[in-house]
């Protein structure tokens, strides 16, 4: 229940892996406007239908979730979702504008850069025969995949070929 709600606040992604979003609320000085920001997105219809959410009553929050839900939700469940959201409000700062978050690279893949001087055979070159039409080179680079089983590779390269020719 609490990886889903911190998944809707763009804490952390799909995986459950923190995003940089996360990152930023760990800054005492800027976590309240981090947790509005998240509280603004994982709440968007709310904040769609009154863009001072944050002040409602529970009970108006209840009834704009009921709305929102279509009635798909017993009072009770709403209740908690209404207790839940004034909580997460109660901890949030809207008074501030927006945190741009900078993105951060994963340190567990390096991005590795090679830079590589083509092979040209000696009777082809990279000028164009003719002046007057522009010559295109293509440079195809490929991330293969750690693997034991030479069917993956083989299955790589039977669709570069079909692909490429």
């Amino acid at each position: 229940m609490v990886i889903s709600l911190l998944k809707a606040l763009n804490f952390l992604d799909d995986t459950g892996k923190p995003v940089q979003r996360y990152y930023d609320y760990l800054d005492d000085s800027q976590s309240k406007t981090v947790l509005a920001d998240g509280i603004k997105e994982a709440y968007a219809e709310l904040f769609a239908i009154n863009v001072n959410a944050n002040e409602l009553s529970k009970q108006e929050i209840v009834g704009k979730l009921k709305t929102l839900s279509q009635g798909q939700y017993k009072i009770g469940v709403l209740n908690h979702m209404a207790s839940t959201f004034i909580s997460l409000v109660s901890l949030a700062d809207f008074s501030k504008k927006k945190i741009k978050s900078k993105p951060v690279i994963p340190e567990s893949k390096p991005i590795k850069k090679t830079f590589e001087t083509p092979i040209i055979p000696k009777d082809q070159s990279l000028e164009p025969q003719d002046s007057s039409f522009p010559s295109l080179v293509y440079n195809i680079q490929i991330v293969l995949p750690e693997s034991r089983d030479s069917a993956v590779y083989d299955a790589i390269f039977r669709s570069l070929k079909e692909h490429l020719q």
